[in-house]
This record gives C-alpha cells, sequence and structure tokens, in this order.
C-alpha cells in the first residue's frame, strides 16, 4: 500500500516517520511531504497513486476524489469530517476514520481561557500597559461562582464541566441525549440559555445544529452573559451575534471558529462587533494534541490494514 501524508500535520518529518516505523516494517510505502499546501492540482499530485491518504483539515471533494483512483482509505487528523465528501467517499467504497478525542484538553482549555479572557479584559488591560498609562483600567469579573451552561456534552463539554466544577461554578448543560453527570444539571435549551452566565458550545454541526444560535437565541440570555464557540462556526449565526453585540443584547462572546475557515473575508459582519475576541481556529493546536492526534491516524490506519 502507499501511504501519503499530503501535510505534516503541524509535526516535524521525522516524528511522522518514527510513528509509521511498523507499516514500513510491514512493507508499506510511507511518503510525507513537508508542507501544507491546499492548491487543488498541488493535492492531487501528491495524491497521485495513493491507497491511503492522511490529512486533517483540508477540504477534499469529488474533484479530488476523481484523481485518486487507487485510494481505499482516509485517516483523517481532525475530529470533524463536514471538510470531506461523505456521501461521495461511500458511494466510492472509501473509508474515512477521524481522529475522535485528540484535542478534548486543547479545546476545553481555550474554552476556559477565553471566559477568563473576557472576564477579565486581558487584551484591554495589555493595551493600557503598552500605552504606559495606569488610569483607566478596566475591572473586570470572576468566574468562580458564576453559572456556566454547556451546550454539547461529549469528551470536550465534559472536560469544560470539570474544570468549571474546580473553579467553583454552577454548571448546567444541554445534551441532545441527557446524561447523568456529577456536578452538572441537565436542563432544557431555553432554561440554559436564561440562566447562565457564560454559555460554551460544544456540539458538531450536522442539519439539527446549523444555526442553533440565532436571534431568538440570543434575547433569552441576560445582558450581562456571554457567549464561548470553540465548537463549529456554523452553530451560531454570525449576522445574529454580531447584532446581538452591537445593541448590547449580551456583554460579550470569544469565537474560535465561523462559517468559513480564516483567513476570513473582510466584509465578515464580527469585524465591527465590540466585546469579541476572534481567533483563527486554534482550539486543536497545541503540541500535545498534534503529537497526540499522529499517533490515532496511524493506528487508525494499522488497525484498517489489518481487516
Amino acid at each position: 500500500m502507499k501511504i501519503t501524508f499530503l501535510e505534516p500535520l503541524g509535526l516535524k518529518v521525522n516524528q511522522i516517520e518514527a510513528a509509521c516505523q511498523n507499516l514500513k516494517q510491514a512493507g508499506h510505502e510511507v511518503v510525507i511531504y513537508p508542507d501544507r499546501n491546499e492548491n487543488l492540482d498541488v493535492l492531487k499530485q501528491r495524491a497521485e497513486g495513493a491507497d491511503v491518504i492522511i490529512e486533517s483539515n483540508i477540504p477534499l471533494r469529488k474533484d479530488f476524489l476523481d484523481a485518486c483512483p487507487n485510494l481505499k482509505m482516509l485517516s483523517i487528523a481532525f475530529t470533524g469530517l463536514d471538510h470531506i465528501d461523505m456521501e461521495e467517499c461511500q458511494r466510492r467504497g472509501i473509508k474515512v476514520m477521524n481522529a475522535a478525542g485528540y484535542s478534548t484538553e486543547a479545546v476545553a482549555e481555550l474554552a476556559i481561557a477565553l471566559m477568563i479572557d473576557v472576564y477579565r479584559k486581558v487584551r484591554e488591560n495589555d493595551i493600557i500597559t503598552r500605552e504606559c498609562q495606569r488610569k483607566g483600567i478596566m475591572p473586570g469579573r470572576e468566574i468562580g461562582g458564576k453559572t456556566i451552561g454547556i451546550i454539547g456534552m461529549g469528551n470536550i463539554g465534559q472536560r469544560v464541566a470539570k474544570i468549571a466544577n474546580a473553579f467553583g461554578c454552577n454548571v448546567l448543560a444541554w445534551n441532545r441525549t441527557p446524561k447523568t453527570i456529577e456536578g452538572v444539571t441537565f436542563v432544557d435549551k431555553e432554561t440554559l440559555l436564561k440562566e447562565a452566565d457564560i454559555v460554551t458550545l460544544h456540539i458538531a454541526l450536522n442539519n439539527e445544529t446549523r444555526d442553533f444560535i440565532t436571534e431568538k437565541d440570543f434575547a433569552l440570555m441576560k445582558p450581562s452573559a456571554i457567549l464561548i464557540n470553540t465548537a463549529r462556526g456554523p452553530v451560531v449565526n454570525e449576522m445574529a451575534l454580531a447584532n446581538a453585540l452591537k445593541n448590547g443584547v449580551i456583554a460579550g462572546a470569544a469565537t474560535d471558529v465561523y462559517g468559513t475557515e480564516p483567513p476570513l473575508k473582510k466584509d465578515n459582519p464580527l469585524f465591527d462587533a465590540p466585546n469579541l475576541i476572534m481567533l483563527p481556529h486554534i482550539g486543536f493546536a497545541t503540541e500535545e494534541a498534534f503529537v497526540l492526534r499522529l499517533g490515532i491516524v496511524v493506528k487508525n490506519v494499522e488497525d484498517w490494514l489489518k481487516k
């Protein structure tokens, strides 16, 4: 089998080579490209003759798959698969596996960090300091004792709950299927939005969750509440979020995800929204997570080859 890494997954080539020793010893050819390139023509060239392709979140659609007649398996170094043409893969009999769980700690920690950043006005006070001022410091708020509403209680949502409990927060949660988790009270969506001081999103993107938070949902939230989105961009209606911030419907927000992957277009409505932290989709991006997901995607290939 020819196994091709379309990109280095944020790691050094020698790290990938070390992780692939068992595959090489079994007689498989492993090709590793040392840089990330999303140009379709380049991707097609790199994928030539590949039986297995490994990549993270580069969109792979029908036009790419058409150039891969030998492709039998995609090992995706990412949790979500909305960037993969799953229907076309199914039609062609291409096995697709993700790297579930690799970024649980990374995303949970970022969600908590954003809560603290918004509450303590870290960026604003950094600017004041760099301008050599002391007057005008911006006092913040504490998350200890606040009510955190977690929408989506998979692995990441549960990890956020544990960290929030450690801060002494009251944790409410909504999940499509209610669970029993110590320190967490499950409620309906409307109750969560009305009672939470901080709403943090950790749901997958699908037809049911697209535009899960819209204008009517923001209207339910406290004027002092903030929204954190480290899940998927289309879960939140971007125009509704921008308007909620501009009109003071909610007090602040932070987002790491958008309707399209960064770089964003200059006409994105969020650029004009006040009290908003915008990050370039880095929730998954830690050194520890990258190493963990490499192990997962390689093992996915090894397990698939054994069947």
